[in-house]
């Protein structure tokens, strides 16, 4: 059954540690030409700036936002807050720091209204080294590495089994069907966007990359997922378990070692660690800390 024309989307952004650039992204989401049911700034920060608080405050009370205030930090926890508070058939989850092009509302929602059987559409996302360019994606890898090299700069639409969740759009109630974004995903949560598109594969589901709903990511060096610190020279296991969960939880027997170890040796042998070799020992205990972890985790979500 196709969707109706009316708007049918809620935007929510997830946040973490930002202020002007949060307060940029939100007035360019209120100014889109095809704005949004609904406008979810789901708030995790500790405190804001005087300025950004007041700010927020304003748009709350003229109902311009629903500005909602989380204690526990998750991007996976805020996702799912969000696909529960909303009752429109597709939510819109964009990052908080970001320039949208003016009709990517629009464009979302026409992708699905003109095929019922999308369960998600990833926009293109132009990193600030990037330009968005006619790009057909290599497709060099597969297994559990499918999509993971396609160009998301491209500006043409494609099929993708891989999904950036900056510029997301998922159908409410097929995302709430398959158990939303897996919550096991902590700090970074990094990988949970793959693992994501992995289940709606196996649901049957399809996911289409739209090269004309784009949005610019500024990449703002402080707060958001960059708040963990950095990974080359910690031994928390935060940093890479997501990685190795996912390879846990959707590798076949033998793929899912391979994979874990060459990630090892990855990690370990970086161009940092050539130079800082001090730094190795803890890489090395946070990587297997992490495998541990992921190893643990899958096992338990496989009820095993």
């Amino acid at each position: 059954m196709a969707f109706q024309t009316m708007c049918s989307i809620s935007i929510a952004i997830p946040t973490y540690g930002r202020d002007q650039v949060l307060i940029e992204t939100v007035q360019a989401l209120l100014n889109l030409s095809s704005p949004a049911c609904n406008l979810l700034v789901i708030d995790q920060s500790p405190f804001h700036s005087i300025e950004t608080e007041r700010q927020l405050e304003q748009w709350q009370k003229l109902h311009k936002i629903d500005w909602v205030r989380r204690d526990r930090p998750s991007i996976v926890g805020a996702m799912n807050d969000a696909l529960r508070r909303v009752d429109t058939q597709l939510v819109l989850f964009l990052d908080d720091d970001i320039i949208p092009i003016s009709e990517l509302v629009e464009v979302h929602q026409r992708a699905h209204t003109n095929d019922s059987d999308l369960w998600a559409t990833v926009g293109q996302v132009i990193q600030p080294w990037q330009q968005p360019a006619s790009i057909l994606p290599a497709r060099k890898m597969f297994g559990l590495r499918t999509d993971w090299d396609f160009p998301f700069n491209s500006t043409i639409d494609n099929d993708v089994q891989n999904v950036m969740a900056g510029n997301l759009c998922v159908h409410r109630e097929r995302t709430l069907s398959i158990g939303c974004f897996d919550e096991n995903f902590v700090g970074s949560a990094f990988r949970f966007e793959t693992e994501f598109a992995r289940r709606v594969g196996n649901a049957g589901g399809k996911v289409r990359f739209l090269g004309n709903a784009g949005i610019r990511h500024l990449r703002v060096p402080s707060g958001g997922t960059r708040s963990t610190g950095s990974h080359l020279t910690s031994a928390s296991p935060l940093h890479g378990q997501g990685d190795y969960y996912y390879a846990f939880l959707h590798g076949w027997p033998l793929e899912k070692w391979i994979y874990s170890l060459r990630r090892i040796v990855r990690e370990v042998l970086t161009k940092f660690h050539a130079t800082h070799p001090w730094w190795i020992p803890v890489k090395l205990v946070g990587e297997l800390r992490a495998m541990w972890g992921g190893w643990k985790m899958a096992r338990k979500k496989r009820g095993g």
